[in-house]
């Protein structure tokens, strides 16, 4: 397929404008292999971008809506003098003409061609000094192709796939025109440009009194380049059938399209599918059978709207332009959006409304609902000028009985948050959720992929079956869940990636059952230290009750069947609920008024003096300072929720309440019934650490008094019966040993075997 016999497109305007004959009497020129004649797509075109009128300007009655939509988008682009692509909605062109829509897809290198004449063409009629290259960028056709089903009969032709982004090369410069310079005489030849990726050198230096062979070297200064990249794009878990693995393709980025997208973006992408042979060898011209694929970029979307969009930008390529080009009709649709937010965020039951909303298929559960639309509103990150940084993301534990919904709430926040990852504790490892080192398979290059945790930056990373997470894997999320990076040194790269992400996760007991006589840490065997990082961490428990369990049997059987008492609830659809969500994370930052931080401060010493107890010795720690910096986050969380600026009095209020509802639950100490930070902190309560001491003195003051230094041994036995007559305290075979072992570490007694000797 050639475009080199295209004529200047000028013609076929002047014909199509001025209605002169020359258009009908010239030969028509066709594309070689094809139907298409030249002049006909060349007035199909200019037709196109004069007269297309968006049928939503219709009733409008505006002066500048005399224009066509492309028209007053290429006026913009003048206007700005720094756009370098026309964004072509597909949609259009077919609703305009379809039968050039069909070309464009059959035979997009020659259209596509003769669109960006056309197009520079009409630019030059209207600015003859405007210099730049503008292209046509084509997006939002009118079928979207599955990755597996990409086919041979597709290859040449404009296809648009959907898919998630997991790797991106380095920027690659690619030589476009070439200046070569004579070694014997030191003349720069004219430059050449490069044609299917051959640069043809000249053979005889052009200077006539030089005239020397094979003498020309390539001056990269004096050279010209573009930008590309090789992203890697995989299939969205979604559109995996049953049994199958995800599939993945090469996609080439050049020029704008660079750095568009990120590893984890979601993205729609509208290209042309190529193949391309393969060299047996790098020094020989013999080819493969089997050629490699990949798809040329013309334009990147961000896609999924069933997602929270924290960076709004749909459509990101040339960003200038795109918010310029769209921006009469993309304001009007979202002032009218916007104003429908706002007059939620309004409503007095608003906070109330929204936890509904939240998997209104699980049943009550209204708190730990609470804490999850905390999460996904998030707190603000707050960088110091000395450098120092605060988390804004809120991690979140659920822990519970088998059967309470635990999976289900993860599976509907993984589809709902922003880069959301999902990911099971079995089967994820350490390098799984950070990052590992690969070799490139196109360069060969020692190259750096990306984890769950990283690929979920600036989202949320949802990590079930927490409990059975290998203890290396666990060490890995130290780092992350409060300095938010992950460190990598290996084969030879150090480097600090980002992950700013919230981690929601959900641990089963060790015996299946949650023990409630066993703090949280003896009930999941959680490290204290990863433990005390998550903000709240939610006990889902499984106790009987006849009434409660009519009311969630009731609940259960009518998902099965239309029931009007559902209908009754006000709630938010799932497109309302993500618009309000993202709004408020993209532009409603917070700040605290000096009645909230008196409050916060208020509260934080209120729940300190509750550790100080009549009678006692010792303290009982009931917050720490990361409680204080969970209070602030969930408190500008709640303000979010109201698209308020300013964290209130009764946002603390409510973020007090939120955090005791979890630590009741989850840090309460059964002997004495009172919150115990420790229990989290170290695993131990302070009334067990006290027991542990009273126990180790009386069995220190025993031994004293019924053994002699050097004397014969006591039996282990003997000793506890001795023990339970004098001391009034419960005390077990385990106790004493643990006693016994405290001892025998300071020196005062010798253990052998069921024998205590005191030395």
């Amino acid at each position: 397929m050639s475009t080199d016999d295209i004529p200047p497109s000028s013609d076929a305007g002047e014909d199509e404008t001025d209605g002169g004959g020359a258009g009908v009497d010239a030969t028509p020129v066709f594309v070689w292999g094809t139907n298409i004649s030249v002049q006909d797509v060349n007035a199909a075109i200019l037709r196109f971008l004069r007269h297309f009128r968006d049928p939503r300007d219709a009733g409008r009655v505006d002066p500048v809506m005399d224009e066509g939509k492309y028209m007053r988008a290429i006026h913009r682009i003048l206007e700005l003098q720094g756009a370098e692509s026309l964004d072509v909605d597909a949609h259009d062109v077919f609703d305009h003409d379809p039968d050039l829509y069909n070309k464009m897809v059959r035979y997009p290198l020659e259209v596509l061609a003769i669109f960006d004449i056309v197009l520079m063409d009409l630019v030059a009629r209207i600015e003859p000094l405007f210099e730049k290259h503008i292209q046509t960028r084509i997006y939002n056709l009118k079928s979207s192709i599955c990755l597996r089903n990409l086919n041979p009969s597709d290859i040449e032709k404009m296809v648009s796939i959907k898919g998630m982004i997991i790797r991106c090369s380095s920027v690659i410069p690619e030589l476009k025109e070439a200046v070569f310079r004579c070694l014997v005489c030191g003349f720069y030849s004219e430059p050449v440009m490069v044609d299917r990726g051959r640069v043809t050198e000249p053979h005889i230096c052009q200077k006539e009194q030089c005239k020397a062979t094979n003498s020309m070297t390539l001056v990269h200064n004096r050279c010209r380049f573009a930008d590309k990249q090789i992203i890697k794009l995989q299939e969205t878990p979604d559109e995996i059938p049953e049994g199958g693995t995800p599939h993945t393709v090469s996609v080439l980025m050049h020029d704008k399209l660079v750095d568009a997208g990120k590893p984890g973006d979601r993205v729609e992408i509208t290209g042309i599918y190529r193949a391309m042979s393969i060299r047996v060898g790098p020094a020989q011209r013999t080819v493969k059978s089997i050629f490699k694929t990949y798809i040329d970029c013309l334009h990147i979307k961000k896609t999924d709207k069933s997602r929270l969009h924290v960076e709004d930008n749909m459509d990101i390529d040339n960003a200038d332009a795109n918010k310029s080009t769209n921006k009469s009709t993309k304001e009007d649709f979202l002032s009218d959006k916007v104003e429908k937010l706002k007059e939620l965020s309004k409503l007095p039951d608003i906070y109330d409304r929204l936890t509904r909303s939240l998997a209104p298929n699980i049943w009550e559960l209204d708190d730990v609902k609470r804490g999850l639309l905390c999460q996904l509103f998030g707190g603000n990150p707050l960088r110091l000028p000395s450098g120092a940084s605060f988390r804004g993301d809120i991690n979140i534990l659920l822990v519970g009985d088998p059967g309470t919904s635990k999976s289900q709430l993860l599976q509907y926040m993984h589809k709902l948050s922003p880069r959301g990852i999902y990911t099971s504790g079995r089967g994820s490892s350490a390098v799984g959720l950070t990052a590992y080192v690969t070799k490139d398979p196109e360069t060969g290059e020692t190259v750096l992929e990306s984890g769950a945790l990283v690929l979920s930056d600036k989202g949320v990373c949802c990590i079930d079956e927490f409990d059975k997470m290998s203890d290396n894997a666990r060490s890995m999320l130290h780092e992350v869940m409060e300095q938010q990076t992950v460190s990598i040194a290996k084969a030879g790269i150090i480097a600090s990636l980002n992950a700013r992400t919230s981690v929601l996760a959900c641990a089963n007991p060790t015996e299946s059952r949650y023990n409630p006589r066993l703090s949280v840490i003896d009930n999941i065997h959680l490290a204290p230290t990863l433990l005390s990082r998550f903000d709240l961490i939610y006990l889902i428990l499984d106790k009987a009750d006849e009434q409660t369990d009519r009311r969630l049997a009731k609940h259960i059987v009518s998902l099965h069947f239309e029931n009007p008492n559902l209908e009754e609830l006000e709630v938010l659809d799932l497109p309302t609920l993500v618009a309000y969500i993202s709004y408020a994370r993209k532009y409603i930052q917070p700040q605290l008024s000096d009645e909230a931080a008196e409050e916060l401060t208020r509260g934080y010493v209120e729940m300190r003096k509750r550790g100080n107890t009549p009678g006692s010795r010792k303290k009982v720690i009931t917050a720490t300072a990361r409680q204080i910096e969970s209070l602030i986050r969930l408190s500008e969380a709640l303000a979010r929720m109201r698209f308020s600026e300013v964290v209130e009095v009764r946002d603390v209020v409510e973020a007090f309440r939120l955090l005791e509802v979890a630590m009741q639950q989850s840090a309460t100490d059964h002997a004495t019934g009172t919150i115990d930070m420790d229990l989290i902190m170290t695993g131990i309560s302070a009334s067990e650490r006290q027991r542990r001491e009273n126990l180790v003195a009386a069995t220190r003051n025993l031994i004293m008094e019924k053994m002699q230094l050097g004397g014969p041994s006591m039996r282990m036995a003997e000793l506890l019966e001795e023990m339970r007559k004098q001391s009034s305290m419960e005390i077990n075979l385990h106790d004493l040993r643990s006693a016994l072992g405290t001892l025998m570490t300071e020196g005062a007694v010798v253990i052998h075997g069921d024998n205590v000797k005191r030395v």
